[in-house]
């Protein structure tokens, strides 16, 4: 078996209408499209990729991510051209999300380009850009995942 990539991906949010105001700016800003909505729930598909955001249990209300304790530490989106980085970070400013770094060049992988901000709750997002097919699940010398 190979899978086909991720499905989706959901955060619970501390404050559920605040993320969503953030959300319904960033996410169809990547392309991603509003498929569901509702009072715990607000969901967006595009490019392969869904990502949800639901409200917390009412004993969780109010509480914000730590990147560091265990569970989730970061989600990355792949943009498909380094210009879209640059983009992404002027668009990020213009709504006044949370810059951890602007656009910079990493070690992770040749040309790894990307940007790291935050959430409202303090949820880091990444978006970067790897020229070609990257490093993605590479096995007996053949490089797979393509982004085609």
């Amino acid at each position: 078996m190979e899978i086909n990539g991720v499905a989706h991906t959901f955060i619970t949010a501390g404050d559920f209408e605040r993320a969503v105001a953030f959300y319904e700016k960033v996410l169809p800003f990547l392309g991603l499209r509003e498929v569901a909505r509702s009072p715990d729930t607000y969901y967006c598909v595009g490019g392969r990729t869904g990502v949800g955001v639901r409200r917390p249990g009412p004993e969780h209300a109010g509480q914000r991510f730590v990147q560091n304790r265990v569970g989730l530490h970061h989600i990355c989106f792949r943009a498909r051209e380094r210009g879209d980085i640059d983009e992404a970070y002027a668009f990020l400013v213009s709504i006044g999300a949370k810059i951890v770094h602007g656009p910079q060049d990493d070690a992770y992988a040749p040309g790894y380009y990307s940007i790291l901000f935050e959430d409202p709750d303090g949820v880091r997002l990444e978006i970067n850009h790897v020229p070609g097919r990257g490093v993605f699940d590479t096995r007996e010398g053949k490089v797979y995942g393509s982004l085609d």
